[in-house]
């Protein structure tokens, strides 16, 4: 018998909240630094929100001003949440990595889907969210959501706004 792996169970609205709520320091696997590049966009998004990235790819010695570590194992603070860009088969060594080095969460961007990966990260103790952008999902939570992906918590066909 072969059964189907239930993704919308690491895709819980209030689990999302809480863990955007709640995190301050963000690794980010695969950050890169080419403007172009997810990834990127996502980590300065965060930055400019508040939290803490912290860069781990070892390809790259400095992003954001932040110094980039080769693997999880070395980066030396806490971490709130682990978020993932890399390919799907990558998730089961970062999962085991997130859980060696102590993080609370593993976040795994769109298409980053690996269902050993979420097993790991869990029976270790992490909140697995998976297959969601934490930057969209932070816009949604927090708030700040309109077509350029800010909220302005406006309804107006005026194109300067109401003033």
């Amino acid at each position: 018998m072969t059964t189907t792996f239930d993704i919308s169970r690491y895709q819980d609205p209030l689990t999302i909240q809480r863990v955007i709520n709640s995190a301050r320091t963000i690794a980010i696997v695969g950050l890169s630094k080419n403007e172009l590049r997810a990834s990127y966009f996502v980590g300065y998004y965060l930055r400019r929100h508040g939290y803490r990235v912290i860069p781990v790819n070892p390809r790259e010695t400095e992003i954001f001003g932040e110094k980039s570590f080769r693997c999880l194992a070395d980066v030396p603070v806490p971490v709130d949440i682990v978020d993932v860009f890399r390919a799907p088969e990558a998730l089961p060594g970062i999962a085991e990595e997130a859980v060696a080095a102590g993080a609370k969460n593993l976040w795994c961007q769109f298409s980053v889907i690996n269902e050993e990966g979420g097993r790991i990260a869990e029976a270790g103790g992490l909140t697995v969210i998976m297959d969601r952008c934490l930057k969209v999902e932070h816009a949604r939570y927090v708030g700040r959501m309109h077509w350029l992906g800010f909220n302005t918590q406006r309804i107006t066909s005026v194109r300067g706004g109401l003033q």
